[in-house]
């Protein structure tokens, strides 16, 4: 059955769908960057909230900046905005049809219909997914001002390339027009994700606009946020399934039987009760967020480097092998541990193994290859952070730097069998080179000072990463587990 609002009351038997009147839906938030993460995600909360009545004037409306986020409009806009959304758990799974989505803008170059919609006052939060890495800060974690794509935006205000340079014009357009602004709401994994959108925006801002770049500051919102659903990329695997559940859907999404959300209430313009699907509103989300940032995004590296050079094909397969999940376990305890707070009904030792049962769940067919993605965004958001803490404390790094030797390893293009390791970064090429350099001197690849600052310069770390990639080189990735996993922390 081909998904339409027409058809979602001819759907197989066990389908939930909406029950609220899409028709009556009004917009009231503009995403930009609609993958598989939102739908299954921030999507999905707001769909809660129309089932139930409420919120039916927060509406979604999808964008993108890139030319091939059209490709994704084409297919949601074929059915309506419509989602299927696969529950994958290890005892079975469920199928619901999502609806919160009512339009997604052209993709033009300039950015025109973006930032339109963003200027009309009925969009009262603007809300974004575009990776780690996609938010121009340099190795400091501050705003890049020399990169091509702000030096653009500083310069074409009114034809800008990016989000950022496309928020900055609506919100101009809207203090021109007397409104107010909207929210700026990041739904990416960054520690302090909200004060890394507001330094994007304002920054940007004040490189031409300094008395703008202060209305915003002053008068708009960027609340923090940590989200956490695990959700694999869309491939073959999944369209048959939804074809195989009688549903013709050219975007579905699969996902996790658990979400979380944690919010800071700090909003400028009005949102959604999100507390009232399960959403967890409060001050204190830096805490939250280090737990999970810490342990789940740092963790997926710790996994997804080695599978990726030993073959394994998903984050549970790396599960499934006993040495690699010693390993991450190890790593977890002995190095990142003891720099994580607990939060409220939630100890770290009792997180982490929360964490082993989601990773470990066979029917998620999570790739290490989209795991391991934007390495060079990753391990700088998400492990070097822990390993500065520990080298300042004194504390056990020994798998902190096998973990970034792996990370080397994978990098050189080359897994163990032989088979060739595509492409995965948007540095890769020079990734590439100074992985391949490190074979010889492996402090070739620590002074890559782009991503790794000052730390080339720690004798605690530049000595055990040496020890470990000539290791790794020497006697293979399994040796190198091998003799971690029998030694005393350090």
């Amino acid at each position: 059955m081909k998904l339409s609002n027409a058809t979602l009351g001819d759907l197989p038997e066990g389908v939930d769908v909406p029950r609220y009147d899409r028709n009556a839906l009004r917009p009231g938030i503009v995403h930009i960057g609609l993958g598989n993460f939102h739908r299954a995600h921030q999507a999905w909360y707001l769909h809660r909230l129309m089932q139930k009545g409420l919120a039916l004037d927060w509406a979604i409306i999808g964008a993108g900046v890139r030319p091939g986020d059209a490709a994704m409009r084409d297919r949601l806009l074929a059915q309506d905005c419509l989602t299927t959304l696969i529950e994958l758990a290890p005892e079975g799974r469920a199928v619901e049809v999502t609806g919160p989505m009512v339009d997604f803008l052209p993709v033009e170059e300039g950015n025109g219909p973006l930032i339109a919609a963003m200027s009309d006052p009925a969009i009262r939060i603007v809300s974004l997914t575009v990776t780690e890495g996609g938010y121009y800060r340099d190795v400091t974690g501050a705003l890049d001002t020399s990169h091509p794509d702000i030096r653009h935006d500083a310069t074409h205000p009114t034809r800008p390339r990016t989000a950022f340079g496309a928020i900055v014009a609506a919100l101009k357009a809207r203090r021109a027009a007397g409104h107010g602004p909207f929210t700026g709401q990041c739904c990416d994994n960054l520690q302090g994700n909200g004060a890394v959108l507001r330094q994007t925006v304002v920054g940007l801002a004040r490189l031409n606009d300094p008395s703008l770049a202060d209305w915003i500051d002053t008068e708009g919102a960027f609340p923090d946020a940590m989200v956490d659903c695990i959700v694999p990329a869309t491939g073959p695997d999944e369209l048959s399934l939804v074809r195989a559940l009688g549903i013709e859907d050219t975007a579905p999404v699969t996902h996790e039987n658990f979400r979380q959300w944690v919010i800071e209430d700090a909003f400028c313009a009005g949102r959604p009760p999100w507390e009232d699907v399960g959403a967890t509103l409060t001050g204190d989300v830096e805490t939250y967020e280090a737990m999970k940032i810490r342990m789940l995004n740092a963790g997926h590296q710790l996994l997804a480097n080695v599978g990726e050079v030993l073959g394994l094909p998903t984050i549970a397969s790396c599960m499934a092998d006993e040495q690699v999940a010693a390993f991450f376990r190890q790593v977890q305890s002995e190095d990142i541990l003891p720099h994580v707070a607990p939060v409220p009904g939630m100890m770290p030792a009792d997180y982490l193994t929360l964490i082993e049962r989601r990773f470990a769940n066979p029917a998620i067919h999570d790739t290490t290859r989209r795991v391991a993605f934007d390495g060079s965004a990753r391990h700088t958001g998400f492990l070097l952070p822990i390993l500065r803490d520990a080298l300042d404390a004194g504390g056990s790094i020994g798998g902190l730097a096998l973990a970034e030797a792996l990370w080397a390893r994978m990098c050189a293009g080359q897994r163990e069998d032989g088979s060739k390791i595509a492409p995965n970064d948007p540095h890769w090429p020079a990734l590439t080179d100074a992985a391949q350099a490190a074979r010889k001197d492996p402090g070739a690849w620590v002074q890559q000072s782009q991503f790794y600052g000052d730390l080339a310069d720690m004798s605690a770390f530049s000595a055990a990463f040496e020890h470990w990639l000539r290791l790794i080189w020497a006697d293979g990735c399994r040796a190198a587990l091998a003799s971690y996993l029998t030694q005393a922390p350090k």
